[in-house]
């Protein structure tokens, strides 16, 4: 049976579009990623992703700052995911500290050097919260290969088979002082796999987003926009503390 969330995902499909794919791996959430494949409902997937830590947040001070009440409301998780203007309402200030509390007795990255400049994007949570930027001094292979493969990516699809695409895209790089994002280059990302899929099959030319090995969904150029402004920032942000 293929497993597919349609076109026009509600907040709580895009959610689980984006959160499978770490939770599968066992990086974050709770157990058994199958909760976030289709044939579960809304309730399912919302309890499910309050079990995530990091990223219910994130949803909630979006939704807050927004006056919205639902946290799985589908510009909230679009912008938590992607980005967007949503993210300008949340309190900076108050968000890092909310950060801070939550993950006080755990192992961070640069989250106590980052002010009060909290970005409620989940490439902030990946490159500033998440310990593996502080071991890019050493050999960088490993780290950097986990913080571009745990952050939102989005590229162009250029070639496309029956389980996989060949994507087109800009790969984090990190030159021994700074990271930046490189010339693009070719990758091959899953968009199924055994009959299971997180987005209907892209076609040659789709800007797509993809978050480790699989492809969750087609994006506007205005969310390709969107994206690239608050993983610049980001970046931008984790260089100047990193200096």
């Amino acid at each position: 049976m293929t497993a597919r969330l349609p076109v026009d995902a509600q907040g709580w499909e895009l959610f689980a579009r984006f959160a499978f794919p770490p939770n599968e791996l066992g990086y974050c959430g709770p157990p058994d990623a199958s909760v976030l494949l289709s044939g579960h409902g809304r309730a399912d997937i919302a309890g499910h992703a309050q079990g995530f830590d990091g990223a219910w947040a994130y949803l909630e001070e979006i939704a807050a700052a927004a006056g919205i009440g639902d946290p799985l409301d589908t510009e909230v998780v679009r912008s938590y995911w992607v980005g967007g203007p949503l993210l300008d309402t949340v309190d900076p200030a108050a968000f890092t500290a909310r950060l801070r509390t939550l993950f006080a007795n755990q192992p961070t990255g640069v989250l106590d050097s980052v002010g009060s400049n909290g970005q409620a994007h989940h490439s902030f949570h990946v490159l500033v919260v998440y310990p593996w930027i502080r071991f890019l001094a050493g050999d960088p292979t490993t780290p950097l290969r986990i913080l571009q493969a745990c952050r939102i990516r989005w590229g162009t699809v250029d070639s496309v088979d029956d389980d996989h695409v060949g994507v087109l895209s800009r790969p984090l790089r990190f030159d021994g002082d700074r990271l930046y994002l490189g010339a693009e280059v070719f990758e091959t990302v899953r968009w199924r796999r055994g009959g299971v899929t997180l987005a209907p099959r892209p076609a040659t030319g789709d800007r797509v987003a993809a978050h480790w090995d699989w492809i969750c969904g087609q994006l506007s150029e205005e969310e390709v926009t969107a994206l690239a402004a608050a993983t610049t920032a980001t970046v931008e942000l984790v260089n100047s503390v990193r200096r």
